[in-house]
């Protein structure tokens, strides 16, 4: 990859690994779209683990906050909002672990095309409208029950199809059980650190398997970029979404969805 590319696949999945618009559909379209050489596996870590040290910095009071209690009341009968929350997120992280594990080839072979990514990006767009639209906002993160947890990571086991948008599916989710716009964001965030770290941890043994040379330059540009946009991202987002609402990211959603319909079928 050239210097330009390296930059521009970086920013992007530090953007769009937060926002509601799909980062796996955005970083596959520029070899579908634009003939771009596939970025690589080593490069797939790299920018992931500058999204992970992003939101763990970002965050990194309430992650401290939240293991602290669960390990002091994880087990307890008697548990704190913390150590709730902390059980929440991991109830929710499962179903993403098991599917993700059990339909990885699959998903590899069968769905990483331009086709799939503008039905997925339209239809759980408008999925996100309708529950935006209708969210009656009258919860917090600390209000999530455990079949919260189940209903919210199952939306979030969806998101392996590209273009559906892990975060999008799991802000989705996180309106219709009632959680204001903030709070759906806030436990999609957190959420997402488990499963980024998974991610990670998969992609670098597989890349271990593998006999590729590593561009090590690439790989810090790439880690770097993806590390600044995505913490932009994280700050900007948490602070606009309540006044914006979820319709500006249904609308882009619906003009790349179009937009990718008419590559395939022109």
């Amino acid at each position: 990859m050239t210097l330009f590319e390296i930059i521009i696949l970086a920013i992007i999945q530090g953007l769009t690994e937060f926002l509601p618009i799909s980062s796996s559909a955005h970083l596959i379209l520029p070899s579908e779209v634009l003939g771009w050489n596939n970025q690589g596996m080593a490069f797939d870590v790299a920018v992931h683990v500058g999204s992970l040290l992003a939101i763990i910095i970002y965050f990194r009071e309430d992650i401290w906050r939240l293991t602290g209690a669960w390990f002091s009341y994880g087990l307890s009968a008697n548990q704190t909002q913390d150590s709730r929350l902390g059980w929440w997120i991991i109830i929710a992280t499962i179903p993403a672990v098991i599917l993700g594990f059990a339909l990885k080839d699959f998903i590899e072979i069968y769905t990483r095309s331009a086709l799939v990514i503008a039905i997925t990006t339209i239809g759980f767009g408008l999925l996100l409208w309708y529950a935006d639209y209708k969210a009656t906002q009258t919860k917090t993160v600390h209000q999530i029950t455990w079949k919260n947890a189940i209903f919210i990571g199952l939306a979030q086991a969806i998101a392996i199809i590209p273009g559906t948008s892990r975060s999008g599916i799991t802000m989705t989710a996180g309106l219709m059980i009632g959680l204001d716009r903030e709070s759906a964001a806030r436990f999609s965030f957190l959420l997402s650190i488990p499963v980024i770290l998974g991610a990670g941890l998969l992609a670098t043994y597989d890349l271990i398997q593998t006999p590729d040379a590593v561009d090590w330059q690439a790989l810090i540009f790439g880690a770097a970029f993806s590390f600044v946009s995505a913490y932009a991202c994280i700050y900007l987002f948490l602070a606009w979404i309540s006044k914006i609402g979820m319709l500006p990211f249904v609308i882009y959603r619906l003009i790349l969805g179009a937009a990718l319909l008419l590559f395939v079928f022109i």
